[in-house]
């Protein structure tokens, strides 16, 4: 089974049986009981199947509720009660059997009142993974710091929801910065050290002026929460994060600036083809010590209507059953012959992901980003503008 590309604002709790807006979770169990009085009634009287009602609440117990479970649990007494009494009395079952159902129906709305606290429980576990999700991966506007963006987050782990991949998009006094980065390991301790990241780089992509102070502020946090962490015990002092940073300045708006902390390049996509940024040459986040130097802010250019594409290496090293690595560059530049149209971030962020997908059988060995941006222009603007003030006439 494949992971959910987007995730919901809101969870979708699990809802009985319905038919136009109505429950009708109670309709199996009542046709099973019918079924099992008929049966019945048109058997021998050597071979009677009325005891089978205990069926009827233990169906009950698994798609209603606990008053549900109940109700034909009662019924189903009810009916043991007038069949067997309608045959002769050495063909009835009598006691025996009907203490079975009643035994049945007792532990069918135990089970059924189980499995709605579990029910409860699971769906409050999901709340709080959904609310950090947004906490880690905030949902951001369109057009939102000037750019037309797309994303995407695959969990490796579907029930987890968040990981350690992170991106955000900081509009500020200098320009809007954008940050994508994926941190060693999993679980708790990884989406502790995004959040960590991701709080310094909006507050300091906002204020500072210059990209190589918010690239050394986040190599500072890394340290930092590393040190907590091992002052907690829980020996982490070795942990670092792979990243991208990116600066749209305001002064040059047919270049960016980035910074490359040991992470795949991003790739710039356009109808006629793709490329690749340099590479850079920084170390990991939490690794900058064992550097000479800070990692270099390369300017390179972007030209309007250009798309930038970042992914974490849930992409790049997806696998299929051969072990072969999915060739994304090969892949889009295929893409894009075929319809130049591929390069538009939403577009881009869906063939990517359903490429991943599909190459490595919905079997994904570590969670997945793909973010999409370019420079927003003026007519993408209006059109967007347009586009919102029809849907809100509807």
């Amino acid at each position: 089974m494949r992971p959910r590309a987007v995730l919901p604002d809101t969870l979708h709790r699990s809802k009985p049986l319905r038919l136009h807006g109505r429950s009708v979770a109670w309709l199996p169990p009542l046709l099973l009981l019918v079924g099992i009085m008929v049966l019945d009634a048109n058997t021998s009287g050597r071979f009677r199947i009325i005891s089978w009602l205990v069926l009827v609440p233990a169906v009950a117990a698994a798609i209603c509720g606990v008053l549900g479970t109940v109700a034909l649990a009662v019924l189903s007494l009810l009916v043991y009660g007038v069949m067997d009494a309608s045959w002769p009395h050495e063909y009835q079952n009598g006691l025996p059997d009907f203490v079975l159902v009643v035994v049945g129906s007792g532990l069918a709305a135990l089970a059924c009142s189980v499995r709605l606290r579990a029910e409860r429980r699971m769906l409050h576990m999901r709340d709080v993974a959904e609310t950090t999700r947004r906490t880690v991966l905030r949902p951001m506007p369109q057009g939102w710091g000037g750019l037309d963006h797309a994303a995407v987050y695959l969990a490796a782990d579907s029930e987890a929801r968040v990981g350690g991949d992170f991106y955000d998009i900081q509009p500020g006094r200098h320009g809007t910065r954008l940050l994508l980065g994926d941190v060693q390991g999993k679980g708790l301790a990884a989406v502790e050290a995004a959040a960590a990241l991701l709080g310094t780089f909006r507050e300091s992509a906002y204020h500072e002026p210059v990209l190589t102070t918010v690239a050394g502020r986040l190599e500072i946090r890394m340290l930092r929460h590393n040190g907590y962490s091992v002052a907690l015990g829980r020996g982490d002092s070795d942990r670092f994060a792979t990243g991208v940073l990116v600066a749209f300045p305001e002064d040059t708006p047919a270049t960016v600036e980035v910074v490359n902390f040991g992470h795949e390049p991003p790739l710039v996509v356009t109808p006629d083809g793709v490329r690749s940024l340099p590479p850079g040459d920084g170390l990991p986040l939490g690794m900058g010590d064992l550097a000479s130097a800070p990692p270099p802010v390369l300017r390179v250019p972007l030209a309007p209507g250009e798309t930038l594409l970042l992914v974490t290496d849930g992409v790049t090293e997806a696998r299929d059953a051969a072990g072969d690595f999915f060739p994304l560059r090969d892949s889009l530049t295929k893409a894009l012959a075929r319809d130049p149209r591929t390069a538009e971030p939403r577009r881009l962020v869906r063939f990517v992901r359903d490429g991943t997908l599909d190459h490595c059988g919905g079997r994904l060995g570590d969670d997945t980003t793909i973010f999409a941006v370019r420079r927003r222009t003026v007519g993408a603007a209006d059109a967007a503008g347009v586009a919102d003030a029809a849907g809100g006439s509807r």
